[in-house]
């Protein structure tokens, strides 16, 4: 079968990159050895945050005496939280369906291995081969839980991500390895619904990427909801043999032995580059990441690769604009390249974490003499209403010009709000534009504007 393109994997990268082809008038094939919507709408993304939503009302029933609502001893049926989640899954993957169907393009499920420069041998269930043909092939593979010898995943006792979200009995206690976005998430999911929770990172702080004063916060409110957190530490070795784990943890002060029912390594992500045909091409790739130009463009001409197969920030937004990049340049347009330092992380947790641009520490040591403000959730009456108080934003400017250079929030509802930042940075605004932009009140985003007018001595509410 000939196409204009081919897709490998159908990720948040893979299948806005077919959708967009198509647009464009391309005769598309998306390749899928699993399910539509890849790792983040089945198993990542977005059954996660169905999980924390749950997590979320249940700690809403659990004080709900500190809104003037009574519950008598509401429950979490572990069980029921699990089948909403993976009802959300299933309910988004149908979606990607119908819009491969209204697209017009054809879902081939199997897996994918590059054969030549234009073609792609694809082997169903069942064994049986066939080879599709295309002009343009763009490889979206992603990624998986990265395994450490330390603590090999066993899907049991030691598992990956996608073990914690469909286990079948919540655990008493568990351990988990990392503290990033994945780690994070886990932590505040199980600990809300009772499991207890120790958190072993090992960088000096908890989601080491943050801003330092995002990491402080951070590891303050998750000691104040009952975990164990643990930085600076490392997991040598993990005991299987008996009913649960026994993690073997060294720390500055010394080695000590942890026990839980099960360990959850989120300790990041390894590309899937194995097995589809990259080095028959000579396809480059490096640390293992496929390289690619500002087009998404591999070495071998046609073929190219986005998301988190390639070596920028492993985020489904990040894969998504590739995508759509890298189907608009082999059409022939000229697509803007990813501005990379203008990319927004969030954390789904609670309180939530969401930043964009320089750290307070990376602006000083790119060059910059910062003005810095900070505006406290304490002082926002949304907040308070909310009873919703954890947490600040902190905004960064060059003292020079006024330019934006980052921003770094954490409290309730922030991963909406970073949007503004991101879009006020792409075009290119300076302090003066934040703080005459009329902000809405009652509303948690006016604490962009004060912590903007702290920077500049100006703030009116602290």
């Amino acid at each position: 079968m000939a196409y204009d393109v081919i897709v490998l994997g159908s990720g948040p990268g893979g299948y806005p990159a077919a959708i967009r082809a198509s647009q464009l008038g391309k005769k598309v094939a998306i390749v899928e050895r699993e399910s539509l919507g890849g790792i983040c709408l089945n198993w990542g993304c977005i059954p996660t945050k169905a999980l924390l939503k749950s997590a979320q009302v249940y700690e809403y029933t659990k004080h709900a005496n500190n809104y003037g609502i009574k519950i008598d001893n509401p429950s979490a049926d572990f069980g029921a939280v699990i089948s909403r989640s993976r009802g959300v899954a299933d309910k988004m993957s149908k979606g990607i369906q119908f819009l491969m169907k209204k697209n017009k393009i054809d879902v081939v499920m199997g897996n994918g291995k590059l054969i030549a420069a234009n073609k792609l041998e694809v082997t169903a269930a069942d064994g049986s081969k066939q080879v599709l043909e295309a002009k343009n092939i763009i490889i979206a593979t992603g990624g998986r839980a990265r395994e450490l010898p330390s603590m090999p995943i066993d899907r049991k006792k030691i598992i990956g991500y996608r073990e914690a979200m469909a286990l079948q009995q919540q655990p008493k206690s568990m351990i988990i390895c990392g503290s990033g976005a994945i780690g994070s998430e886990f932590a505040y999911f199980y600990n809300s619904l009772g499991t207890k929770v120790t958190m072993v990172e090992f960088m000096p702080r908890l989601v080491p990427v943050e801003d330092e004063e995002i990491s402080k916060e951070l590891e303050k409110q998750f000691k104040k909801q009952g975990m164990t957190i643990m930085t600076s530490a490392e997991v040598t070795s993990v005991d299987t043999s008996g009913a649960g784990v026994k993690a073997k943890v060294k720390t500055a002060s010394g080695e000590q032995t942890l026990e839980a029912d099960i360990l959850l390594s989120a300790v990041g992500v390894v590309a899937n580059i194995e097995n589809i045909g990259l080095e028959a091409l000579g396809i480059k790739t490096e640390k293992g990441k496929i390289i690619v130009d500002a087009n998404q463009q591999t070495n071998v001409p046609g073929i190219y690769a986005i998301g988190d197969c390639t070596p920028g920030q492993a985020l489904a937004h990040v894969a998504s604009k590739e995508g759509i990049n890298a189907a608009e340049h082999l059409s022939g347009h000229h697509p803007e390249p990813m501005d990379y330092n203008n990319i927004p992380g969030c954390t789904y947790c609670l309180p939530e974490i969401a930043s964009v641009g320089y750290t307070e520490k990376a602006a000083k040591d790119a060059g910059y003499e910062v003005k810095v403000g900070k505006f406290p959730f304490v002082a926002s009456g949304k907040a308070v209403a909310a009873g919703a108080t954890e947490g600040f934003v902190k905004i960064i400017y060059d003292a020079k010009y006024g330019e934006l250079l980052g921003c770094h929030m954490i409290g309730l509802n922030v991963t909406d709000m970073v949007a503004e930042i991101v879009v006020a940075r792409k075009l290119e605004t300076t302090a003066h534009e934040i703080l005459n932009a009329v902000h809405p009140h009652p509303t948690m985003s006016e604490a962009v504007k004060e912590a903007t007018a702290a920077a500049y001595g100006e703030a009116i509410d602290i």
